[in-house]
């Protein structure tokens, strides 16, 4: 058999969905890897793990296997050796190799061939969604707010402001309702244009720029939607949102709210670390009942 990518179904919002066990795989740890042909359940990315994975749970055959982690994997599509994480050999798209999203259960997991439910932990996914929703914000907020700082024409966003975030960024991690963002202002940024003098001293005012822009975008009831290439995992996809500045867009394979009006309030802290080579951005946002019950397709 030739195997596919998966078909993942959490692009729009879906956190339910059938599925067929194409193959359940034994992991290191006692556990089992489950593939299926379709899920709505976003896995852990390999190579910028910024998104926790979906919790939930796999039902065949009247029992339920809670879904403890969800990891991408890849194998060579007429067979052979599975890989996750660092040991992923290829770059997504490269042909001849399936993209597959592996729920892992506790032993023995569903069958070959079982035909399965799944269901997302939607509470879990509801505030990972707004935490990711909040981090893109920020960013273009931050763009936006340290866009003086430039002495040379660099790379710009979507919004036409230079892309600081994309430019210095070290580590991002999305935690529920919430961010937190890490980046470089050290000799490399330096030279690339960007003005870090007396950045300590003026932080309070970008914090005050960014958060000001943030509560006016919380209150514009702008869509948010995820576009892509296509319905499989290995296809890119894409975040776009209708600003009143224009239509942003940032390349993200995560989950999100539908839009910002699901947010009842985000703010961000910035910290300078006391060498001033380092920027952490702490991102906190506020859900509305509407995000809440919007996560579970209600």
């Amino acid at each position: 058999m030739v195997l596919t990518s998966t078909v993942v179904t959490y692009p729009n919002g879906a956190v339910e969905g059938r599925g067929t066990v194409l193959a359940v795989h034994p992991m290191e740890d006692g556990r089992v890897g489950v593939v299926t042909d379709a899920t709505p359940f976003h896995p852990r990315d390999h190579t910028w793990p910024d998104q926790p994975a979906d919790h939930g749970e796999l039902r065949a055959d009247g029992t339920a296997y809670p879904v403890e982690d969800c990891l991408t994997a890849v194998r060579a599509a007429d067979g052979g050796e599975l890989f996750t994480g660092a040991d992923i050999p290829v770059r997504r798209g490269t042909d001849g190799w399936a993209w597959l999203v592996l729920h892992v259960v506790p032993a023995p997991g569903p069958v070959a061939g079982s035909s399965v439910e799944l269901r997302v932990d939607a509470e879990r996914r509801d505030a990972l969604s707004a935490g990711h929703t909040g981090c893109h914000l920020m960013a273009l907020a931050l763009n936006a707010a340290l866009a003086g700082r430039w002495r040379r024409d660099v790379r710009q966003d979507s919004l036409w402001h230079p892309d600081f975030d994309q430019l210095a960024i070290s580590s991002s991690v999305i935690q529920p309702d919430g961010s937190t963002d890490r980046y470089r202002v050290g000799r490399s940024l330096r030279k690339a244009g960007f003005v870090a003098d007396e950045l300590a001293d003026a932080l309070p005012e970008i914090a005050d720029r960014v958060n000001d822009r943030l509560s006016v975008w919380t209150t514009t009831g702008a869509p948010v939607m995820i576009d892509r290439d296509g319905p499989l995992l290995s296809d890119r996809r894409y975040w776009t949102c209708a600003l009143p500045e224009g239509r942003a867009v940032l390349p993200c394979g995560g989950t999100h709210l539908r839009n910002v009006a699901q947010l009842a309030g985000l703010s961000c802290a910035l910290t300078l670390s006391a060498d001033g080579t380092g920027l952490t951005a702490r991102t906190t946002a506020v859900r509305t009942m509407t995000g809440h019950l919007a996560a579970r397709g209600r």
